[in-house]
């Protein structure tokens, strides 16, 4: 063939593959539910971005004045001139926040609302407004008053946009102090706790120790529990009338030292799951070629083990770093005047009732939860890209002396677990610590208490079966449709984007963004602030991540001839899914579900925003029965969240095994 003929051949026709009816049906499914989470996420996160810029000041040159004090009306003069005259507020003293008010008689040093003084009132441009007691004016028409109706008048602050609540930010040193704070404690924890869990996991997996399925069942006790309960266990150990206090050679617990030791409680069983399965991977053909070379179990370690498991220990610090530096609940409890970001967030908020400066807190805590969240995913696709078809599992081989220390290391770490949770109970059924020490159930009085009372507790029940049960269906729902559907590559693109975004976004930040997303009147939406279902989409939101992988990861070990078989013999996708998916992937549902109920249990910071009087939850009582300084009611309500919890899993044990074994009898064949 010659080159010219080669040059003026006709160029293949690009194929597209076809789409069916089932496919376009799905297809929209992913649409609806992209909608959601765009509803849900997309749109309050900027909402609260918006809120960050937004800026709010008085506005003197937009008022002008009239007074007639018996002799006529005088001139009309502006509010800023009045000011200039008698130096009254300095252009600092003019920035505020969105509720921001001044009243007018400020600018008049000799008012007396006795006076018979008339006073006349109009904004120049019309771009804001003024109260008179309970009305709102927004006109440019000229008002009149008598002296006492004067005095109650405010002046509302002007709307701009721009960077001066970042300026504000960064130039107030006990705000900024917060940064260096919360990196600390992040490090310091993900240090400790890294370490920790790696230890454990090493005696589990390379040791022939004994109670290895206990060891692990406690490891995962702190998962049970609200962030904040190992706070209060640390009050009566180490607090002022701790039982132990005199081991901290007279340091106080409130603040970094308290924070760290309640971190690496919270977040160890994170980091166990991540290494354990890490080490879980390991080939053991490196340690027979290691054994074989005589190489010392030193060096093994160092040139094997390490080696294998760095992208798990990677993956383990980068989500123990999020959890800490976002967590709100324990830093509130045990933090004392060591101000973090998340309890910035709270304080501007509901402290000084300051949303813009809260939403810039928020952006400054997103950041580094953003960066290790994308880090996190990054080593996570590293460690996938390890795995070898010929990999062999490792089987350690006794050795009395290591399994001896290993015991005894796992002994002392849930001795450690174990001893905060026991001194939790113990708080909770002691009538008066520390002078009266019988034992009554007098803290589980939660009607005199100031968190809600058993509603509370109640409300958290409901919260979190309407989480299990729509949580669970959203997801699997969203997952299947996104992973079964062909052709719209695009699309399910784009939804696996949505779906990833949640694990990145605090809680904190979220139930803030709910704030100013869904409290606006102008939002259809907004019937459902302060209800239990916001609550609920909240909580299904903010832990879709996990368990839209586990969903996906459940999907993808489905072969997707079952879909082409399905197809060929004219099935619709629903028949698939109810008749052979669902059953299939039973296991995994049912993981989903007992996930979100235990999250939505113990979550705090989520939904510290958005409960009313109505809907307090038994994780909120916590927080607010202890600033209330009822302590041992707060450990009694964190005991009964764990004890729920505990019941849930045993309920979720028992009816897994029994529809595993009539659903999952052709695994064993």
């Amino acid at each position: 063939m010659t080159q010219s003929a080669a040059t003026t051949a006709p160029a293949a026709p690009l194929i597209k593959p076809k789409t069916s009816k089932d496919d376009r049906i799905m297809a929209g499914f992913i649409l609806v539910i992209s909608l959601y989470l765009l509803v849900t996420l997309a749109f309050p996160l900027y909402a609260m971005l918006s809120k960050s810029f937004s800026t709010y000041a008085f506005d003197l040159t937009n008022f002008e004045f009239q007074v007639n004090t018996g002799d006529g009306w005088s001139e009309p003069f502006s509010a800023a001139a009045q000011n200039e005259k008698i130096q009254k507020f300095k252009p600092e003293d003019l920035v505020t926040s969105s509720d921001g008010r001044l009243a007018p008689t400020d600018l008049f040093p000799d008012f007396s609302f006795r006076s018979p003084t008339l006073y006349k009132l109009r904004q120049v441009r019309g771009d804001t407004s003024f109260l008179f007691k309970t009305d709102r004016i927004d006109d440019t028409d000229w008002h009149e008053y008598n002296s006492n109706d004067f005095r109650r008048i405010v002046i509302r602050a002007s709307a701009d946009t721009g960077l001066d609540n970042f300026r504000t930010y960064f130039s107030t040193p006990a705000l900024f102090r917060s940064i260096e704070n919360s990196l600390f404690i992040a490090f310091l924890s993900t240090i400790i706790t890294v370490s920790l869990a790696f230890g454990f996991a090493y005696a589990i997996n390379r040791s022939t120790m004994r109670f290895k399925g206990l060891f692990r069942l406690i490891a995962m006790i702190p998962i049970l529990v609200p962030s904040l309960l190992p706070g209060i266990a640390l009050v009566y150990l180490f607090g002022n009338q701790g039982m132990i206090k005199g081991l901290l050679f007279g340091e106080s617990i409130y603040g970094p030292i308290g924070i760290v030791i309640g971190s690496v409680f919270f977040t160890f069983p994170h980091a166990l799951i991540i290494i354990t399965t890490a080490l879980a991977i390991s080939d053991g053909r490196l340690y027979e070629a290691a054994t074989a070379l005589r190489t010392s179990r030193w060096r093994t370690f160092w040139t094997v083990t390490i080696p294998g498991a760095r992208y798990g220990l990677i993956s383990a610090a980068f989500v123990v770093f999020n959890l800490v530096i976002t967590d709100f609940g324990l830093p509130k409890v045990i933090g004392g005047q060591y101000n973090m970001l998340a309890v910035d967030i709270y304080k501007q908020v509901i402290g000084q009732q300051n949303f813009e400066m809260g939403a810039v807190v928020s952006v400054v805590l997103l950041i580094p939860a953003l960066l290790a969240f994308s880090i996190d995913r990054y080593v996570q696709k590293k460690q996938v890209a390890q795995l070898s078809a010929r990999s062999v599992p490792f089987s350690p081989k006794p050795h009395k002396q290591f399994d001896r220390i290993c015991l005894g290391y796992c002994t002392l770490v849930a001795i450690f677990i174990v001893g905060l949770i026991a001194v939790c109970q113990y708080a909770a059924l002691i009538k008066f610590w520390p002078y009266n020490l019988s034992l009554s159930l007098v803290n589980y009085n939660f009607k005199v208490m100031d968190g809600g009372g058993w509603d509370s507790y109640i409300n958290s029940i409901q919260l979190g079966l309407y989480t299990a049960l729509a949580g669970t269906i959203v997801v699997f729902v969203g997952a299947y449709m996104v992973e079964k559907t062909n052709g719209f590559f695009a699309t399910r693109s784009s939804f696996q984007f949505l779906a990833m975004m949640p694990m990145a976004i605090p809680g904190m930040v979220l139930g803030l963004a709910y704030i100013f997303f869904f409290n606006n009147p102008d939002n259809p939406l907004n019937g459902i602030y302060g209800t239990l279902a916001i609550m609920v989409i909240c909580t299904v939101t903010h832990f879709y991540t996990v368990s839209h992988l586990t969903a996906v990861t459940a999907l993808k070990q489905m072969d997707r001839e079952f879909e082409s078989v399905a197809a060929s013999l004219k099935q619709p996708f629903h028949k698939v899914l109810s008749k052979v998916t669902v059953p299939v992937c039973l296991p995994s549902i049912l993981d989903i579900s007992i996930y979100l109920f235990v999250n939505a249990m113990t979550t705090v910071s989520a939904v510290i925003f958005l409960y009313s009087p109505d809907t307090t939850l038994a994780s909120v009582a916590v927080l607010n029965m202890d600033d209330a300084g009822d302590v041992a009611p707060a450990a009694a309500m964190g005991m009964m969240i764990f004890y729920t919890n505990v019941g849930a899993r045993l309920i979720h044990q028992f009816v897994s095994r029994n529809l595993v074994r009539r659903t999952q009898a052709w695994r064993g064949t």
